[in-house]
């Protein structure tokens, strides 16, 4: 179990990576600005109300009288951290959707330029880019 501090940990580590990335004030619409400053909000409700329930739990798993409370108490814990994580990942890298679009893009730009330039390519950056299009094919695999 996270205590408390990992949890604050956690939150200045994803504002750290806004900040790194231009913030809020570099984006270009103020839609996505909004979009992103309630999912900032909502990971700082979320890790507080985790944190909450741990630091209930631990201090008080005596005294509760019914197990299936504690058991509860838990799975919904454990929802919140699966939803932090997803909020983490769409603060860092951005949207699930946005990530295949541009992985379909990139595979399409770079089919093009192999069947164009693949008899003008060294074998060794020829074999490279091959490479890189299955790793983006399984990629996409995985993302759908």
């Amino acid at each position: 179990m996270k205590t408390f501090g990992e949890n604050s940990r956690e939150m200045i580590f994803i504002i750290s990576i806004l900040i790194m990335k231009g913030g809020f004030m570099s984006m270009k619409n103020e839609r996505k600005a909004s979009e992103t400053e309630h999912r900032v909000e909502n990971l700082i409700s979320l890790v507080e109300k985790q944190t909450r329930t741990e630091r209930h739990l631990e201090e008080h798993t005596d005294i509760s009288s019914s197990p299936e409370n504690i058991k509860h108490a838990k799975e919904v814990n454990q929802n919140r951290q699966h939803e932090i994580e997803n909020l983490k990942d769409i603060l860092a890298h951005g949207e699930k959707d946005n990530a295949i679009k541009n992985t379909e893009k990139r595979m399409r730009n770079t089919g093009g330029y192999l069947n164009n330039n693949a008899d003008h390519m060294d074998g060794q950056a020829l074999k490279n880019a091959q490479t890189k299009q299955e790793n983006r094919r399984d990629q996409l695999e995985q993302m759908k």
